[in-house]
């Protein structure tokens, strides 16, 4: 027997030991009247339909400030860039946090912006980075999208915010050291 086997051996009957222990304070628990669950039992909290009321209070209750616009979409400006929190979808069921740079994108600087942002979505899941041409320019874009179609919870709707707002900062970031400043 070699020593890498002995050590699983011993690995997995300590673990063995440990589920037994486990099951025997529990056993003994119970024999002494004392409760049969040792810890707790906390419901999961329940998915709720998305609204832009509860993107809003998400947001009040972190301290940021935001504002509906027009089409009664919330929308706010985090280092300087403006965010759009929308609710798409045929039954308002897809959350999506959309921010655009602030920067001016020059002409010289067209191609590595470009580059910068294949090689984000290359590398990393969030957020979906693309350069559009716009009236006044080029024009950056990120955004994380999620469909809680069966509604989320208020943890599941502050972390897909927080991705959101988070990683297009991070991009932004990037993308500025590449362009030349004002």
């Amino acid at each position: 027997m070699s020593a890498a086997w002995r050590r699983a051996r011993a690995a997995a009957d300590l673990a063995a030991r440990g589920v037994r222990g486990a099951r025997t304070r529990l056993r003994d628990n119970r024999r002494r009247g004392a409760p049969a669950r040792p810890f707790p039992v906390v419901p999961p909290a329940r998915p709720l339909p998305l609204s832009r009321e509860r993107v809003g209070e998400d947001l009040a209750r972190r301290g940021y400030r935001y504002r509906f616009d027009g089409d009664g979409d919330v929308t706010g400006t985090w280092d300087g860039n403006r965010f759009w929190f929308l609710l798409l979808g045929s039954h308002q069921e897809i959350l999506q946090v959309r921010g655009r740079w602030s920067g001016i994108i020059p002409p010289q600087a067209r191609l590595s912006v470009l580059q910068a942002a294949n090689d984000w979505n290359r590398e990393r899941v969030w957020p979906k980075v693309y350069v559009r041409e716009e009236s006044d320019g080029l024009a950056l874009y990120a955004e994380v999208s999620v469909d809680f179609e069966h509604g989320a919870t208020d943890e599941q709707l502050a972390a897909t915010v927080s991705c959101g707002l988070v990683t297009a900062t991070q991009f932004f970031a990037t993308v500025g050291a590449l362009t030349p400043g004002d």
